[in-house]
């Protein structure tokens, strides 16, 4: 065999070992009955929940648990999934920022199910846009979708 074969098929072998190996690891969306089911079957890898924050009636945020000035390693929150089920979620590792925290739509938590407990190792929040659509009027008098 040529040295460019051999250099072909040793980085053809790199490739699908890299593709194997991230596959692996790769997480998946599922709902916290899912999270639970796969933890109770044994499974300890890293799955993605996605929800809302809990609301009251007056549609303010409730169940957020965050005293950086006691312990800033410490964030549980209650978070509402897909199926409207909500659980607790503890974090202890918080995001940097919290500022936005409770003005987010959704979050995406990343961990697993620990004794009964989903602990998150990541946090996602998509916050509201400044890009939302709305009607302007324009100089013609006219309306203008503005993105």
């Amino acid at each position: 065999m040529k040295k460019t074969h051999i250099f072909g098929v040793v980085v053809i072998a790199i490739a699908i070992g890299i593709i194997i190996s991230t596959a692996g690891d790769a997480s998946k969306y599922v709902t916290f009955d899912e999270a639970f089911d796969l933890a109770s079957s044994g499974s300890d890898k890293k799955v993605h929940v996605i929800g809302e924050l809990k609301k009251d009636a007056s549609n303010q945020v409730v169940g957020v648990k965050y005293n950086p000035g006691l312990d800033p390693n410490f964030l549980a929150f209650t978070l509402v999934d897909e199926n409207k089920e909500a659980k607790e979620i503890v974090c202890y590792q918080p995001p940097a920022s919290m500022t936005d925290f409770e003005k987010s739509e959704k979050v995406v938590v990343i961990g697993r199910v620990i004794e009964d407990q989903f602990v998150a190792s990541e946090i996602l929040m998509k916050c509201p846009s400044k890009y939302e659509e709305r009607e302007i009027q324009a100089n013609s008098g006219k309306k203008v979708s503005e993105l």
